[in-house]
């Protein structure tokens, strides 16, 4: 009696290796958006309140408007009736968060103190660091998400700089959190974006 032995195909772990490598390749752009090397290498604000990070992003963009035009947007950020988070809102609404990104300055908003809380879905943060038009941290009430925002002005020209920290304990967590790096990409350049053109047009008006 002969024996047949089933050739295993290989097409299907090559495409899974290949998808790997490229994505390999395409992670630190994804984590690192708009950011410049100095930038995504250095320690910012903030970075104390998560030492042991597992997983870390840097996005930024260059805001042509003094960071007084800049402040108001990071401080007036949260959840109905705050100013929302000027990225896609239906997105972020499919999921519950209640966000509606404000075209105005909310005078209400515009004092974040330590010890402030902001809810993001099941997340609760909590403000740690205020600095006004310089500095703003959040951590998660569990500490394994602190998420800064960070600006440097020069001659009337400001980088607005994101820098998220997480702690991913389980493996799986770790795991999973792959896939959702290109997301959070998406939506984080949505607000970058939005932060910047609501600024520029603050500033313009102001200057006039």
């Amino acid at each position: 009696m002969t024996r047949t032995h089933r050739r295993r195909d290989p097409s299907g772990a090559a495409v899974l290796v290949a998808l790997c490598a490229s994505y390999a390749l395409l992670r630190r752009p994804i984590l690192t958006w708009g950011a410049t090397a100095e930038e995504a290498a250095s320690r910012l604000p903030g970075d104390e309140l998560l030492e042991d990070a597992d997983g870390v992003s840097t996005r930024a963009t260059t805001v042509d408007a003094p960071a007084a035009a800049v402040w108001p947007r990071l401080a007036q950020m949260g959840p109905s009736p705050r100013g929302g988070a000027y990225t896609y809102d239906w997105i972020e609404n499919l999921l519950g968060l209640d966000m509606h990104s404000a075209d105005a300055v909310l005078p209400q908003f515009q004092n974040p103190q330590v010890g402030d809380t902001i809810g993001f879905g099941a997340n609760r943060m909590r403000l740690e660091r205020v600095e006004p038009e310089r500095v703003l941290a959040w951590r998660s009430e569990d500490g394994n998400w602190v998420w800064t925002f960070v600006l440097r002005e020069h001659a009337g020209v400001t980088r607005l700089i994101s820098r998220n920290r997480f702690r991913l304990p389980k493996l799986v967590a770790r795991i999973g959190m792959l896939p959702m790096e290109p997301a959070s990409l998406v939506m984080e350049r949505k607000m970058l974006r939005g932060i910047k053109r609501r600024a520029e047009r603050l500033a313009s008006a102001t200057s006039t």
